[in-house]
């Protein structure tokens, strides 16, 4: 909602908050593509593991909206949307841009940086080894400081900069992006108590990363350590936490109080955002970790969350749905620091039982989950429109719960061994054999859903234009953007790679994060090769699928059967009859699962 009054724009402009960790004098910029087919030949650290991980943070540079710093490695980007927030009195400019156009999403921005700084709390080493902490420091200061700004008083939050309904209707660079960008709050009275709660998640994961804590006895710290820094997100962790809780409008969705974010991402209920930003609190906190763990422990039962562990319910990890995420970092929590668990029942076992069944349930493929012919994790629905996300999530959790000791050696390696294979996957062994990162091998995706690199100019000149064949104009991007993974496949493992298919092509930060812990963790690991550099360039072409899509995207491949009006008449009276039984059952149903999911 608008806000109905602001604090004087020039009380709430803040200072930047520089990255502490010097970038290096001569930047990382990535290779070209032909050098993923090349083996790095035992070097140590892995040299394709490392740029790998590379390309990667330069996608979030990428990104970037704002004036862009002196050090900006992307020299086809510009300084861009340099009014956003002036609506409101504030500046909110910066921040990243969410996927292939021009919107800013606080929520899934901070899911992302949420699981940036748990993967680097983990795998920290790996950004060491690979000589990518400074870039890491800087991605996640350009995220944070701009959740900062977004975050202006303690119960006012910045949910959405840009119209996205005006954002579509526009293709084209970042020095003509349409306007009015409107500015979009909760506050106490209009809260929305998962997007609160998400981004106090997100400053108390990077709050603690910052802080140089621990979550196994395996891990090792990175140079990140600076103490005001991490005591600056912790502030804004704690304010954000106590908002989401303690509104005086109550608890609700934020769409219910921004309809306009909830046109992309609409959040399905909020205890999971509670009990893991509650996590989070407690791994900052040195006096108040058994009270925030607590928390966590009733807003798990009290939302029913293990239900989402059974067979047939099991969920995904993703930028809506959290739950498998509490489950995995309580277990390192209570393993790591027991005594935050004094006094409570849900003790190490409760959690390893939780996260051990879910896992099994998609290892021995006895849920609603499964693995397509070619090997990929589907979620029916949940993959339908960015099928390699969920994938990659669960891969992240099962490495990081096997890197953690947190099972037995049996069950480490399965479940190590079932992540690889949907890290190989998306590394391109697949029927397509394409490495779905762009720019990272000759067979990667060359044509994303991306106004920002596409290079599109309307030849009139006007400012709300795309092509009239998105697929074909222009016949080749006029940017590659390097590290950005791409939405996957179908359920038949068919890609197409084909610019105006945003379900399989585009882009997204959240998109990115799971590979960049899944990169991290590789090289702690003194892992071999990713499987790119085995896959032959031109493979793809060889098997690139004749026709088209069936999507939400695109529907020229979809089937379009042919009745007569005789047949349609029949059809149509035995729908109707059949329609009204089971309307009445799924109303029922839809009542219990209401009562038992996530709302």
């Amino acid at each position: 909602m608008r806000p109905s009054a602001v604090i004087p724009f020039a009380l709430l402009t803040l200072q930047p908050v520089y990255a502490q960790l010097p970038l290096p004098g001569s930047p990382y910029t990535p290779p070209d593509p032909s050098a993923g087919t090349q083996p790095s030949n035992g070097t140590t650290p892995n040299s394709q593991w490392s740029d790998l991980l590379g390309n990667l943070l330069y996608f979030y540079d990428e990104q970037r909206s704002g004036q862009l710093p002196s050090d900006n490695r992307v020299s086809w980007r510009n300084d861009s949307a340099l009014d956003d927030g002036s609506d409101v009195s504030l500046d909110l400019t910066g921040g990243f841009y969410d996927a292939g156009d021009y919107v800013k999403y606080t929520f899934p921005l901070s899911f992302t940086l949420m699981s940036i700084c748990w993967g680097a709390l983990d795998a920290g080493q790996g950004y060491e080894l690979s000589k990518q902490t400074a870039y890491l420091d800087d991605t996640l200061r350009w995220g944070l400081d701009w959740l900062i700004k977004a975050h202006p008083s303690p119960n006012v939050l910045f949910v959405q900069v840009g119209d996205g309904n005006l954002d579509n209707a526009y293709w084209g660079g970042d020095r003509n992006i349409p306007s009015p960008r409107p500015s979009y709050q909760i506050n106490d009275t209009s809260p929305g108590t998962d997007a609160a709660a998400q981004a106090s998640a997100a400053f108390a994961a990077c709050s603690a990363l910052y802080s140089n804590r621990t979550l196994s006895a395996s891990t090792s710290s990175t140079a990140l350590a600076n103490s005001s820094y991490a005591s600056t997100l912790q502030n804004h962790a704690l304010d954000l936490y106590t908002f989401a809780t303690d509104a005086k409008g109550g608890m609700q969705t934020y769409q219910t109080a921004v309809p306009e974010s909830g046109e992309a991402y609409a959040s399905s209920g909020y205890s999971d955002e509670l009990a893991i930003a509650a996590l989070f609190l407690a791994l900052t906190q040195s006096t108040n970790a058994t009270a925030y763990y607590a928390d966590a422990v009733k807003w798990y039962y009290s939302g029913n969350l293990g239900q989402q562990f059974h067979a047939g319910d099991e969920t995904v990890f993703n930028w809506d749905a959290k739950t498998p995420g509490v489950a995995v970092l309580a277990a390192q929590l209570a393993s790591m620091y027991p005594d935050i668990v004094s006094g409570s029942n849900a003790t190490l076992e409760v959690w390893q039982n939780a996260v051990e069944g879910y896992f099994d349930v998609i290892v021995n493929n006895n849920g609603r989950s499964h693995l397509t012919d070619g090997g990929l994790l589907l979620f029916p629905g949940d993959s339908d429109e960015a099928s390699l996300n969920p994938a990659l999530n669960v891969a992240m959790l099962m490495t990081r719960y096997a890197l953690a000791n947190l099972t037995t050696s049996t069950d480490r390696d399965r479940y190590l061994a079932f992540a690889q294979g949907q890290l190989n996957y998306a590394l391109g062994k697949n029927p397509m054999s394409v490495p779905y990162v762009v720019g990272t091998h000759p067979n990667s995706p060359a044509n994303p859903h991306s106004a920002i690199s596409t290079g599109y100019a309307p030849a009139n000149g006007a400012a709300l234009s795309a092509p009239a064949d998105l697929h074909s104009d222009p016949a080749q991007e006029a940017y590659v953007l390097y590290g950005g993974v791409v939405g996957g496949p179908d359920a038949a493992d068919r890609f197409w790679d084909l610019r105006g298919d945003w379900v399989q092509n585009e882009v997204a930060l959240d998109y990115t994060a799971p590979l960049l812990t899944l990169a991290a963790q590789a090289l702690v690991r003194g892992a071999a090769d990713p499987y790119y550099t085995l896959v032959r360039a031109g493979a793809y072409d060889e098997v690139r699928p004749a026709g088209a899509p069936c999507d939400a995207a695109v529907q020229d491949g979809c089937k379009r059967g042919g009745l007569s009006t005789g047949g349609k008449i029949v059809i149509g009276v035995v729908v109707s009859v059949v329609g009204l039984t089971f309307l009445a059952l799924g109303a029922y149903w839809v009542w219990r699962t209401r009562r038992g999911g996530r709302y």
